[in-house]
């Protein structure tokens, strides 16, 4: 196994939030990383975070995704706070994790259907054809009072009174979005029989699916920013200067024991030394233009009216303002009426 050094990145800010200009923002550790699992004691304080799952058909014993990673990410410093966000598109997210265990579980860069983990006495059942169980990069929810601006390393696992035995008890979860944005619990998705949209499923590059992968392995987790309410999501984070991720999966293990990927925390030693590296994050956002905005400027002026006529009798292009698959003399009538 060959240890990398990395050397500590400084999260570069190509402008202010203005109308024109793009940001490229990256944080290289996260301000909270936290193995979310019943039975940790030191919430906060590992050098190492790992994702499995558990018996995914047993409602009574843990969540089917049983051991989370949460991670939370102040982007304040680079992305300014406060609803002028509304404006703005994410173009490009992007999170990163580096392996700590050597050839130890198998790549899976795709998604499972929830139907692979059905008891083999189910007909529904399907056979995993692929070796492996992938990672897979979501949102965070929170239940019993907690929110992301409330919520911290050392926060309790559940309620009091529940107990962390149970599923659907945690007080912060790894959830998919609904098209409003809104986080939906994902943890026991195969028991309800469902399937999540999350934000990526990770990825490393050169390595073919099936292999067992190398420690010091970077796992790429490039968001699908089309999916519905992730925008609104990421938005809703960068507005108030935190945003948060989870990152789970299915993999299966056996009681006490497993094969399961492991991550380095941002307590890791050799992270502290630059030899490897926690958990990043890079976003890059650009002004959503306005409605008639054609040239993106910030207003609707003479200049729209040049690229709409640049583009008069084309089919599908963005002047096609009435979306009557043409642009014609009713988009020029859009366009002046909302002028200025």
């Amino acid at each position: 196994m060959i240890r990398q050094s990395f050397p500590v990145c400084i999260a570069l800010l190509t402008g202010p939030l203005a109308l024109g200009q793009s940001i490229d923002a990256l944080w290289t550790r996260p301000a909270l990383d936290r193995w979310m699992y019943p039975f940790n004691s030191t919430p906060g304080t590992r050098s190492a975070l790992s994702v499995f799952g558990s018996d995914a058909q047993n409602p009574a014993l843990f969540d089917a995704r049983d051991g989370q990673i949460l991670l939370a990410f102040d982007t304040a410093d680079q992305v300014p706070t406060g609803a002028g966000l509304d404006g703005w598109r994410v173009v490009e997210a992007e999170v990163t994790l580096q392996v700590q265990n050597d050839l130890v579980f198998r790549y899976d860069p795709t998604p499972d259907p929830w139907t692979d983990f059905l008891p083999t006495t189910d007909p529904r059942r399907t056979v995993d054809i692929d070796a492996g169980q992938p990672v897979e990069l979501g949102a965070v929810g929170f239940r019993n009072g907690w929110t992301a601006g409330t919520f911290q390393e050392t926060s309790p696992f559940a309620a009091p009174g529940d107990s962390f035995l149970s599923p659907s008890v945690r007080n912060a979860f790894a959830a998919v979005l609904d098209p409003q944005g809104v986080p939906v619990d994902a943890s026991n998705h195969p028991r309800q029989g469902w399937q999540p949209a999350f934000l990526a499923v990770g990825q490393i590059d050169g390595l073919p699916a099936g292999a067992l992968v190398p420690g010091e392995s970077l796992m790429r987790f490039r968001v699908d920013l089309d999916l519905a309410g992730v925008q609104a999501w990421l938005r809703q984070g960068l507005g108030a200067g935190r945003v948060f991720l989870s990152v789970s999966s299915l993999t299966r293990v056996q009681q006490q024991a497993g094969d399961f990927p492991v991550f380095y925390a941002r307590e890791n030693a050799f992270v502290q030394l630059g030899l490897s590296q926690a958990a990043s994050l890079r976003l890059r956002l650009e002004p959503a233009c306005r409605f008639a905005d054609l040239d993106c400027n910030g207003a609707v002026d003479a200049g729209d009216i040049s690229v709409l006529l640049v583009q008069f009798g084309c089919s599908d292009c963005p002047g096609d303002l009435d979306g009557n698959g043409m642009v014609d003399a009713g988009d020029i009538s859009v366009l002046l009426i909302n002028f200025g």
